[in-house]
């Protein structure tokens, strides 16, 4: 290809879940339109998968250089020569423009097609040459390797399908050689390090300061989620209802919805209302619109420093071996936490609409938490009767259901 029939730029999109930069480039009588990524336009060095204008230039330069060579991935749409790589920048083009995903998981999508399927499947490999055999061998070399885990390995294995189900869509291949590859299956055990409220009054006795007591509290005694409590402001707090209000959630450097999509309200018990009164008598940024838990200058918290914070605070309350446990204690399972806790007193309907689970078998995790008192009565009553179990077979049901709730 002529150097003189291949120019680009780059160029800034301002959009409500963060500004990305796209590239834009002509190669010969083809114009193209790519996502690059999330814009950094603050000082200092951006986080990993963020782009400055000038790493977009760099980027967009090295593309150039490859056209010149005649090494682009890109096809022509009516050859029927589309690549693997065509289908992968498709999809993320699918998932941020038409579908509408967040900055963040685009980012992680592009990350994970980058540095794990490309290599496998090959950049420049036409995708109708792709098989479902293919397709287990990459399966069964990553089960081999060992090296991920296997919920990782599932969740590649099925953003494979979805690139795949996409260049179908597009007419790229006649169908999708994934529909017919072996799945890996990854059953949830449903257990997880939990603290007790002994355990939770240690840690917070702990922190760091009055804050970190506060937020640890908060987490432990109304579930919300590392985002949520980061994007939590004054004016969702409702002291006099007893109510705590979930609208946004902060995830990197993003501000969302909360995973639902959907604003929810949480019990406020004693023990979180005390804390968030305490924390609401500090000196400034206590106003409506001011962030519950802030840092030195009343902007959103750094979420490692404050997973930081909180094992430390482990350490120092004497439950530092909860970090060696199997599974190992994570800020996360302050969550848990409370679902352990809820599941004790509340259905696990209304638990689902705390927590905010958009699916009812999410909050199944928590059932063997509910107490079996009813049940285990029951069936006492029936050994010690020694009546047939057929008289008293009905009651025990009664009673073992009225435990399930």
């Amino acid at each position: 290809m002529p150097s003189n029939r291949v120019s680009g730029s780059v160029y800034l999109r301002r959009r409500k879940r963060g500004d990305k930069w796209y590239l834009r480039y002509r190669v010969g009588d083809r114009r193209f339109n790519r996502l690059l990524g999330p814009a950094w336009m603050e000082r200092g060095r951006p986080p990993n998968g963020y782009f400055t204008k000038r790493s977009a230039n760099e980027v967009l330069q090295a593309l150039l250089t490859d056209a010149r060579r005649g090494a682009l991935p890109h096809a022509d749409p009516s050859t029927g020569d589309q690549t693997y790589g065509d289908a992968c920048w498709e999809y993320l083009r699918y998932i941020e423009r038409e579908k509408r995903r967040s900055s963040s998981t685009v980012r992680d999508y592009s990350n994970a097609i980058r540095t794990r399927l490309l290599p496998a499947f090959g950049q420049k490999t036409p995708v109708r040459s792709i098989t479902t055999e293919d397709i287990d061998a990459y399966r069964e070399q990553l089960l081999e390797e060992g090296k991920l885990s296997l919920r990782t390995i599932q969740k590649l294995l099925v953003m494979n399908y979805s690139i795949l189900k996409r260049a179908k869509r597009k007419k790229w291949i006649p169908s999708n050689p994934a529909e017919d590859a072996e799945r890996v299956t990854v059953t949830r055990s449903g257990d997880f390090n939990v603290l007790s409220p002994e355990e939770v009054a240690a840690v917070t006795r702990a922190a760091d300061d009055d804050q970190d007591a506060a937020l640890f509290q908060v987490a432990a005694f109304t579930g919300l989620r590392m985002g949520e409590l980061r994007a939590l402001r004054w004016g969702d707090v409702d002291f006099a209802n007893r109510s705590v209000f979930v609208r946004q959630n902060r995830v990197r450097a993003e501000l969302r919805k909360p995973k639902s999509g959907k604003v929810r309200s949480v019990p406020l018990i004693d023990q979180a209302a005390a804390a968030l009164d305490r924390l609401s008598r500090r000196g400034d940024f206590t106003e409506a619109s001011d962030l519950v838990f802030i840092n030195e200058t009343g902007n959103y918290l750094d979420d490692k420093d404050l997973r930081l914070r909180f094992y430390g605070a482990l350490k120092r309350a004497g439950l530092g071996h909860k970090r060696q446990e199997d599974p190992p204690i994570r800020f996360h399972d302050l969550r848990h936490t409370f679902g352990t806790l809820g599941a004790q007193v509340w259905p696990l309907r209304d638990l689902q609409a705390y927590m905010g689970h958009a699916h009812i078998t999410t909050t199944e995790i928590y059932a063997h938490h509910v107490p079996k008192h009813n049940a285990a009565e029951a069936l006492n009553q029936l050994i010690d009767s020694g009546e047939p179990a057929e008289d008293v077979r009905g009651s025990v049901a009664k009673a073992a259901g009225g435990g399930s709730r």
